[in-house]
């Protein structure tokens, strides 16, 4: 007899600069997604802090640093801020159509121009149209792409695409994979709308997270994490709750700097970039 599902073969990527904290170098490990079984794989190493570019599943292996920490939002618990309430009202009207995970050119430039603005050092601006499709459409997984419009001027013709979201499904929750939007709309907070929709979906899908990715104490781009609560973090005994007192102080360390997402340059959240084939 053979097990239904082979153990997966890691693999351990040469050092290179950290994208978040200066003089540090970074390592991952990574397996590859495939066959019958990727989603359940994909659960199963999402739950110890994986994450999903295309058909490789990876996370920080780093030397002598732990700083990358695996978070997610309670989704069932999640109360709304004063301003998240304000957030979600201002983007009510907002057409929301989740679509199969296929790439269009509406979103490529939708991406470019997000990227010219909030992330112009990245490696990601070098993507052409076909790098845009493998990223977006090169998934062994269960996989959306949820897109966010204005209302239609004329009742027919779909509104203007202001932001997308690549997501994928797992069996406890939607882990946000990559989110982009129109970075000079007059709309305010597209970014943080994105996220709090996300969580409103998991709970009417009866699913109890949304995985928001690595966030790193100390690097200013990845403190707007912290801003939906409650919240819990992968460390070595498993998740955990955020302390309440400890997530106030965070929430008000992150008010009081820049947005993350107003001034960012380089990658966004340890994302590989695109595999070339």
């Amino acid at each position: 007899m053979t097990a239904p599902v082979r153990f997966p073969r890691f693999f351990v990527t040469s050092p290179a600069p950290c994208p978040y904290l200066p003089g540090r170098s970074e390592r991952k490990v990574f397996t590859e997604l495939k066959g019958p079984h990727a989603d359940s794989l994909n659960d199963a190493l999402g739950r110890i802090g994986f994450r999903r570019s295309q058909t490789v599943a990876y996370r920080p292996s780093c030397i002598d640093c732990s700083a990358c920490v695996s978070v997610r939002v309670v989704a069932n618990e999640f109360q709304p801020s004063r301003t998240q309430k304000r957030t979600l009202q201002e983007h009510a009207d907002l057409v929301t159509t989740v679509c199969r995970p296929w790439s269009t050119s509406e979103q490529f430039d939708l991406l470019q121009r997000y990227l010219a603005v909030r992330h112009p050092e990245g490696g990601m601006t070098s993507m052409d149209e076909v790098d845009f499709a493998d990223m977006v459409e090169h998934t062994p997984v269960t996989t959306y792409v949820i897109e966010y419009r204005e209302p239609s001027i004329d009742g027919t013709t779909p509104g203007r695409l202001v932001g997308a979201c690549l997501t994928d499904r797992q069996c406890d929750g939607l882990s946000m994979i990559y989110s982009f939007y129109d970075p000079q709309s007059a709309r305010q907070g597209l970014g943080n709308y994105i996220i709090l929709d996300h969580i409103q979906r998991a709970e009417d899908m009866g699913l109890s997270y949304v995985y928001l990715g690595y966030w790193v104490e100390g690097s200013a781009r990845m403190q707007y994490k912290v801003r939906y609560r409650p919240m819990e973090k992968l460390g070595r005994a498993g998740w955990e709750r955020i302390d309440a007192a400890q997530h106030s102080r965070l929430i008000a360390a992150a008010a009081a700097g820049q947005d993350s997402r107003e001034n960012v340059t380089g990658s966004k959240d340890g994302m590989p970039a695109v595999v070339k084939r």
